[in-house]
């Protein structure tokens, strides 16, 4: 029987974008369906423990950029350490890819969500800027205007807030989250345990 995978993702998070890809090709692998939730991590380490980037210490910022230095080269993914457009507002972006989740489906969401992060941390475009969100979900073959608005409708925003409660109640703290069943693999590192689950079946 195929799994499914719930994925709780940041559309700022470098994390979730150096395991986009691999997410994506372990799913279709092994038959398993991707749904995605671009929730408010904010939320979630305000409820969990966490600190969001700038109130970390000294120490584990700068911890942070020798470990993207290292999984950019360990993946293969030419990303910027320190991009000029991060952090960059997800309050649309979240919008247009749950609006399209739920009423076009999983595949064009994640394919918007994964463009929003290639443009942050590859590219240096800033996707909260409306003109740049429109090209981008043109690269995904999407209708700009159609898809924004979409996004402008406060339902998303409301269904996101349920979103991130519901991952919260799951047991989610960081990004990204995969969540098979009752198995939650956190960071993209932790993929190869994705996929082993996924090959259990």
């Amino acid at each position: 029987m195929a799994l499914h995978i719930d994925y709780y993702a940041s559309l700022n998070s470098p994390w979730t974008h150096l395991g986009a890809a691999r997410i994506e090709a372990y799913a279709m692998a092994h038959g398993a369906t991707l749904r995605i939730y671009p929730v408010d991590f904010g939320e979630i380490f305000a409820n969990s423990g966490g600190l969001p980037l700038p109130k970390r210490s000294a120490q584990r910022q700068a911890y942070r950029l020798q470990e993207l230095a290292r999984w950019r080269d360990r993946v293969g993914a030419p990303i910027h350490i320190q991009p000029r457009f991060f952090p960059s507002s997800e309050a649309v972006t979240s919008s247009c890819v749950i609006g399209l989740r739920e009423t076009v489906g999983n595949t064009p969401a994640i394919k918007l969500a994964h463009r929003v992060l290639k443009a942050v941390w590859q590219d240096e475009l800033n996707p909260a800027d409306p003109d740049t969100l429109a090209g981008l979900i043109r690269d995904c073959g999407l209708n700009a205007d159609a898809v924004l608005k979409l996004g402008a409708d406060p339902q998303w925003a409301a269904m996101r807030d349920t979103d991130t409660k519901a991952a919260l109640a799951r047991g989610v703290f960081g990004a990204p989250s995969y969540v098979i069943g009752e198995d939650i693999f956190w960071g993209q590192d932790r993929l190869e345990f994705v996929e082993r689950r996924l090959a259990q079946g």
